[in-house]
């Protein structure tokens, strides 16, 4: 938000590791989110377009706890149910707000997640601290089942296939020209 120092900001990485000669790709997604914090509205009196902003932020923070919410709920009952396919019925929200959807991953999904809480340590934010640590609580219920991502890239297989293809070429005319001797083991295998 160029317009506003109080909205949230999320920074994504996104990263490829591709192992010389080897037919496969590794991806990772790095996010850095800085979550603007609630606003009491009657305790801090916006008005006019800092209240807009406030109503704005509050209600994504809101999604955001409605979907660690559901997450939650889909991992007692998954508990619960065991064996019974349980908790995977609990919708869970992500398109009801931008944040949560592009935090799909790293909310309940295939990533390493990491939570910083930060509070105020004056005695009038009290009531918001300890907001902040029941949802940073909360944060961490939540469990994410990582994988590696790893796939082969196709462009570098279709070419390696090719590579092959004319080489097993070149050696058949070099078969017929010789007089129909066989290929040696070692040129099949490669």
């Amino acid at each position: 938000n160029a317009a506003s120092s109080r909205s949230h900001c999320v920074f994504t990485v996104h990263v490829e590791a591709r192992p010389v000669g080897a037919p496969t790709v590794r991806r990772s997604k790095l996010q850095l989110v800085d979550l603007a914090g609630s606003e009491r509205v009657a305790k801090t009196g916006a008005s006019g377009t800092t209240l807009g902003e406030a109503l704005h932020i509050n209600r994504s923070l809101h999604f955001l706890e409605l979907v660690i919410t559901r997450l939650h709920e889909r991992l007692s009952a998954k508990a619960g149910k065991a064996g019974r396919g349980g908790g995977k019925d609990t919708h869970v929200p992500y398109r009801n707000s931008m944040l949560t959807s592009v935090l799909r991953d790293s909310l309940g999904g295939n990533c390493k997640t990491v939570m910083v809480a930060a509070m105020h340590p004056a005695s009038d934010h009290t009531d918001e601290s300890i907001s902040t640590c029941r949802f940073a609580q909360r944060v961490r219920m939540i469990t994410n089942d990582v994988s590696r991502n790893e796939e082969v890239d196709p462009a570098l297989l279709i070419e390696r296939l090719r590579d092959e293809n004319r080489r097993l070429r070149d050696a058949g005319a070099a078969n017929e020209d010789d007089g129909g001797a066989e290929l040696p083991q070692a040129d099949l295998r490669a």
